[in-house]
């Protein structure tokens, strides 16, 4: 069989009007688009066959006085992108007076409205546990010769433990270097992670699974939802139900997309159908 041969066999294919080979070829064009689609997410993320995509379950993130629509920030019901990190230096902190982006001024990176990139992490690296995303403020060094620590954006240098009111770290002592992680919401977050009781240590690099990137407003409730139903704690008092995270106006806006993208197919076909008779009864006549 040549190459012409082939072309041949897939224009039948394609231009078929047979119905069992037209549901084939529909079948095989959207496996394509889906395909297509997460290669150019995988190529971007680095994160090749793992979820280039998180859903975002809390509100942990949350600034005040967000816009109607909450875009540009990370709230419930958001999805971002999950960048591939591999080592400390893709990671880009927060920080303060003497270092991190927020020392830079205005020329700084910024990401979801404010100084530094936000990481997701696995506590401990325990992949049991849920994932958290937090913005990365600082990074502790132990100098495990001396034991004494460093943490450049706050000016201490080999000092035999830490204190920073700013983070709620008082005679901070870890056993290991790592990133000090903090949520943006000062309602649910006045204290860092670690000092808050979410995760006791520093984070590894190695428990990094990406920095976010990007976000897809509002589409996460879908998956919260779907999550929700299928644990049983939409329905049970003792459950929390992570889709009641999402706030009301990113549910409006999710409606009004969904309603935005069903209306666009129906309205084109609605629209064939009025040529179709208008055409028809000029022809009667």
């Amino acid at each position: 069989m040549n190459i012409n041969d082939i072309k041949k066999l897939f224009l039948k294919f394609w231009r078929s009007d047979n119905e069992k080979i037209s549901l084939i070829r529909d079948i095989v064009v959207a496996l394509l688009v889906v395909l297509l689609i997460l290669t150019i997410l995988w190529s971007y993320t680095g994160q090749w066959f793992d979820a280039p995509m998180v859903a975002i379950e809390s509100g942990s993130m949350m600034h005040r006085d967000e816009p109607f629509g909450r875009l540009g920030t990370i709230d419930a019901g958001d999805m971002v992108l999950l960048v591939k990190v591999n080592s400390k230096d893709d990671i880009l902190t927060r920080g303060y007076d003497y270092n991190g982006e927020m020392a830079k001024g205005e020329g700084g990176f910024q990401s979801y409205g404010d100084y530094g990139d936000v990481i997701i992490y696995r506590k401990y690296g325990n992949t049991e546990e849920d994932q958290i995303i937090h913005r990365a403020m600082c990074w502790i060094e132990y100098h495990k010769e001396y034991e004494t620590y460093s943490v450049d954006e706050w000016g201490i240098d080999n000092e035999s433990y830490i204190t920073i009111s700013e983070l709620g770290l008082n005679q901070y002592k870890p056993s290991h270097s790592g990133f000090i992680t903090k949520g943006d919401n000062p309602i649910t977050n006045d204290r860092c992670d670690q000092a808050g009781g979410i995760c006791s240590e520093p984070i590894k690099p190695e428990w990094v699974t990406g920095k976010a990137r990007f976000e897809l407003p509002w589409i996460g409730t879908i998956n919260l939802l779907f999550n929700d139903l299928i644990s049983g704690s939409l329905w049970d008092s003792k459950k929390e139900a992570t889709v009641y995270n999402v706030p009301s106006d990113s549910v409006i806006c999710l409606i009004i997309l969904i309603v935005v993208l069903i209306s666009i197919p129906i309205t084109f076909d609605f629209y064939d159908y009025y040529r179709k008779n208008k055409k028809d009864n000029k022809n009667e006549i």
